[in-house]
């Protein structure tokens, strides 16, 4: 790594935009890099009229492992007084972790976006975590306040609000003073966040002038919720707003980083992640008429606005309000800008909004630019969404511009293949080091996993056949292994990571169980075995969800738990993976033993036809989309 950083010492309006074509949007061509990259010429600095060209550039602003920092996390950006833009972030010292020894790092620009300076020092953790950051300007003074969380870089549960202020358009900043007295209460022991993203002066009705910032806060008690702080004095005093504390467990909503916008009328929208409430969606949103005072009704998902658990950002943007969040129903993946034309009333589908990044993305801020256009700051990455924070710049006809589908699954890898016997005809993979065995019924698939190689495996490309969506189905197989720790994936289809909508099959003979897992859009359920069956015999394994269950049986005996509503396939038109026998999609977890005759059934088989396969390797072939003898292995 090399040395950590050294501390720094009236717009026009958008246009109606002409109605969005339904069709699958672009992602931005040549974007990746840290060099700033223009796909079209910039326009004037007057209004560019009904024929302006589509617009983007994208430059890597924070780079995960330069600067001393292992990562980068938390946007924020804001435009000063004086049209200097900041661009703010956590620099995280050790690891990508939410703890631990963190700065609030700023670049600024003086050229709309187009060039930046060196990063600085904000507020330095100093082995502590300095997080969250949320700026707000004053326009009238000029002032910034910087209002940011504190807590000590071994525990997050003992977090407090801090303030400090530029009154030179960001170049220095006072001593962060801590505001729990004013900010917080006693019984929000458990958790306390400020922002994180922009926050809000309003412009018009009694209260024009204040200044907002969302919050939210946890108590050891089990109250949760989310508020709002406020200034009437230019950022110089803040005291607490609008509150909506809950006490319900589950909660039906759990309100989480607000991003606020002011409604034509006046009133304050303040939009939220839903930290898995059990009310549809992830998103959230509660009104102020009175200025941020208090809200008019508890925060209600806005289930049109279909994202993961996630922060997002909103801004408002001429006769619209843009929304910044990852487009993909439960994992981050797919930054998008999508527009609502009646101040959050209802938000258009991803579709009709513009991709910016079709990768691994995450947390992201907005704000308006100068000849008009938009800034946006997210993180986005090849194989994670935290390995860079980047700079994006567009006008309205890139928005407004349809564009491509998004990129197509690359094709598989040649190699040996073994054959699917099944109606979809899928083509399997063989892998590494693996070789023909005896199995349970005629042959077998060992996968030597030792060590020094550890890559057998067998991987299925994903197809339409494979989609199990919401619906009951069943898997079934045989596996034989000796192993006394580690984690040996058996089965592992369309996701990993995260709340990746996904379906797995373990072994963990360390916890001495089977462990089966499915996770959907907004829920997971898990159920597993009470022994690890690592005795070197070959066991029957099957998976089903059926009757509102998900149920693991081996040899026969099952495990049972609640299934709840939802497809472990959701978000396929993004791409996912297919299903991996013998290892975890993304490699690890490689099993070490024998598996064979591994199926996948469209729906729940019955009893009398489970037990004919497990006794007589019967073919069952009604709804069978996979099935895999593992007794024939056919070279490249």
């Amino acid at each position: 790594m090399q040395p950590r950083l050294a501390p720094a010492p009236g717009r026009p309006r958008r246009r109606n935009p002409r109605p969005r074509r339904a069709t699958a949007l672009a992602a931005c061509a040549a974007v990746l890099g840290a060099g700033l990259t223009a796909l079209a010429p910039h326009a004037s600095a007057q209004d560019p009229g009904p024929t302006a060209a589509p617009e983007f550039t994208q430059e890597v602003l924070f780079q995960g492992g330069t600067g001393g920092y292992f990562c980068y996390r938390i946007p924020a950006v804001v435009e000063a007084a004086d049209g200097t833009l900041l661009a703010f972030a956590e620099g995280r010292v050790a690891s990508c972790a939410d703890k631990g020894d963190i700065d609030i790092v700023l670049r600024r620009s003086t050229d709309n976006g187009a060039t930046w300076t060196a990063p600085q020092v904000v507020l330095a953790g100093d082995g502590d975590t300095r997080g969250n950051p949320a700026p707000v300007v004053d326009r009238e003074t000029g002032r910034i306040s910087l209002l940011s969380t504190h807590n000590p870089g071994a525990d997050d549960t003992v977090r407090n609000p801090y303030l400090q202020h530029s009154t030179d358009n960001g170049r220095t900043w006072s001593t962060a003073r801590n505001m729990a007295a004013e900010l917080s209460k006693p019984e929000w022991d458990r958790w306390y966040a400020t922002g994180p993203g922009h926050g809000l002066q309003l412009t018009t009705g009694e209260h024009a002038g204040r200044l907002l910032v969302g919050g939210n806060h946890e108590g050891l008690d089990g109250r949760q919720g989310a508020h709002l702080l406020y200034s009437d004095d230019g950022g110089l005093t803040w005291q607490l707003g609008a509150d909506d504390t809950r006490t319900t467990r589950p909660p039906d909503v759990k309100p989480q980083e607000l991003s606020l916008f002011e409604r034509r009328d006046g009133s304050v929208y303040a939009a939220a992640r839903d930290e898995r409430g059990t009310d549809p969606g992830n998103r959230a949103a509660a009104v102020s008429s009175d200025g941020g005072t208090t809200f008019d009704a508890p925060f209600a998902t806005t289930p049109d606005l279909v994202a993961p658990v996630v922060q997002g950002a909103t801004l408002r943007h001429g006769d619209q309000v843009l929304a910044s969040l990852p487009a993909h129903p439960a994992d981050r993946l797919a930054m998008s800008v999508r527009a609502s034309r009646d101040d959050g009333a209802t938000w258009e589908p991803w579709q009709q909004g513009r991709i910016i990044h079709w990768g691994p993305t995450a947390y992201s801020d907005m704000t308006e630019l100068a000849e008009d256009r938009v800034g946006l700051l997210y993180e986005a990455g090849t194989t994670s969404p935290y390995e860079t924070i980047r700079w994006a710049r567009f006008n309205d006809a890139f928005l407004d511009q349809p564009g491509d589908e998004p990129p197509p699954r690359p094709a598989p890898d040649p190699g040996a293949t073994t054959p699917d016997v099944s109606r979809s005809g899928n083509t399997a993979y063989v892998r590494g080091s693996s070789e023909l065995r005896p199995g349970r019924f005629g042959g077998s698939l060992y996968l030597d996993n030792a060590a020094p190689h550890i890559d057998a495996r067998v991987e299925v490309p994903w197809h339409d056949s494979l989609d199990v969506g919401s619906g009951d189905f069943t898997w079934t197989g045989w596996f034989k292994y000796g192993r006394t720790n580690g984690a040996h994936a058996i089965m592992w289809a369309y996701g990993v990571g995260g709340n990746a909508p996904s379906v797995w099959l373990r072994a963990e003979p360390e916890q001495n169980r089977i462990i089966a897992r499915m996770q959907m859009e907004q829920a997971a359920v898990s159920v597993q075995t009470t022994g690890a069956y690592n005795d070197n015999a070959f066991h029957f394994v099957t998976l089903q969800r059926a009757g509102g269950k998900l149920t693991l049986s081996v040899d026969g005996t099952s495990h049972a738990a609640d299934a709840p509503p939802g497809s472990p396939t959701a978000g396929k038109e993004f791409g996912i993976g297919g299903i991996d026998i013998g290892q975890r999609l993304d490699g690890a977890n490689r099993f070490h033993g024998y598996l064979d005759d591994m199926r996948v059934y469209d729906r729940a088989l019955n009893r009398g036809e489970l037990t004919a396969i497990r006794k007589d390797n019967a073919p069952v072939p009604r709804g069978q989309q996979l099935r895999l003898p593992l007794d024939r292995v056919d070279p490249q």
